[in-house]
């Protein structure tokens, strides 16, 4: 009876890992086919004869987007639906132009953060144990990491362009605004947060 039991809950234990263990993809890439109408969780995969150098090129992270909105702020995405070529990767960048990046979270990914010029102010909010507010100004060269699916937010914190490029380990990472969630902890709310003549541009 103790063997069959212990052999249930390896079999158990065995099919939990399986359901949860990430994936490898099954070929060395698969290019994503925009003009497919099959649903995939992502994109159908083009004819790997057809795959070329442009489908893992991207070029417009050098241009600045329209700020000209109520947050000062334009968030280009590079994903697999502008990339063909990140498609299944898990790999994922984003490109910005403002003074701020408003509280948002990525619930499918980690975002890891390199400032290239200027300086920004960081932060996010912990979920447990106490719902902390952690935050630091990043310089030239200096790395952040924002843990995945934590609200968080970038800022210019200097009176030049600020350039960075932020990394995600998912093509969809999904960025909702939950500026309501930061309540009175996070100073990013305050009305005198935002310096009048900055601007920044993430990647």
């Amino acid at each position: 009876m103790a063997a069959r039991i212990f052999i249930a809950g390896l079999a158990l234990f065995l099919i939990a890992t399986v359901v949860v263990a990430e994936q490898s993809p099954l070929q060395d890439f698969c290019v994503a086919d925009r003009s497919n109408a099959v649903q995939v969780n992502g994109f159908a995969c083009k004819d790997p004869k057809m795959v070329g150098a442009d489908d893992f090129f991207f070029s417009g992270l050098h241009l600045a987007g329209n700020t000209s909105n109520p947050v000062g702020s334009k968030v280009t995405p590079v994903t697999a639906a502008q990339l063909p070529g990140l498609n299944t990767l898990g790999v994922a960048l984003t490109y910005a132009v403002g003074a701020i990046n408003p509280p948002h979270t990525h619930p499918r990914a980690t975002e890891l953060l390199t400032v290239i010029e200027g300086s920004l102010e960081v932060g996010f909010v912990t979920s447990n144990p106490d719902n902390r507010f952690i935050s630091k100004v990043l310089s030239k060269g200096d790395v952040f990491v924002f843990p995945k699916g934590l609200i968080h937010f970038q800022r210019n914190a200097g009176r030049m362009n600020a350039i960075a490029i932020s990394a995600f380990h998912s093509q969809n990472p999904v960025q909702s605004r939950l500026a309501t969630l930061f309540s009175g902890r996070c100073p990013i709310l305050q009305p005198t947060f935002l310096p009048k003549h900055s601007k920044w541009i993430t990647i």
